[in-house]
Order: structure tokens, then C-alpha cells, then sequence
């Protein structure tokens, strides 16, 4: 992947991130948790899984620039 494919990968999951908090804080502040308790905890997984693929996609981009790098100043 490039550093573009990367960032934009990272960007998608950064506007779902965002959006998955915003219903997070809708949901709390209607009362909703105790009402819908497993929609609430299907939640906090789409977040949970979307913070860590975001952060995989942010070191590999970060390792492939740094490869780049490296072959650069080594040729």
C-alpha cells in the first residue's frame, strides 16, 4: 500500500471512530445503556475494534516509510 492508501484507510476509520462516540454519548445521555445494554456493548466493539485497526494501519504506514527511508539512505 502507499502512504496515501494508508492515510486514507486511517482517515475512514478516524470518521467512523468519531461517528461510533457521537452515538456512544447520544446513547448515554438518553438513558439508552440500561435500556439497550447488548446495542451499547456492540458499540464500545465497533469502536474497540476500530481504534486498533486504526492504529495497525498507522504503524504500518509508519514502518513502510521508515523502510523507504532506510533503502534511500542506504543506496
Amino acid at each position: 500500500m502507499s502512504e496515501a492508501d494508508y492515510q486514507r484507510v486511517i482517515d475512514a476509520l478516524q470518521a467512523l471512530i468519531d461517528e461510533t462516540q457521537s452515538t456512544l454519548e447520544r446513547f448515554e445521555t438518553a438513558g439508552m445503556v440500561e435500556k439497550m445494554p447488548q446495542d451499547y456493548g456492540r458499540l464500545l466493539a465497533i469502536l474497540d475494534d476500530a481504534v486498533k485497526q486504526q492504529r495497525a494501519h498507522t504503524l504500518a504506514m509508519l514502518n513502510a516509510s521508515a523502510c523507504i527511508r532506510s533503502s534511500v539512505n542506504s543506496g
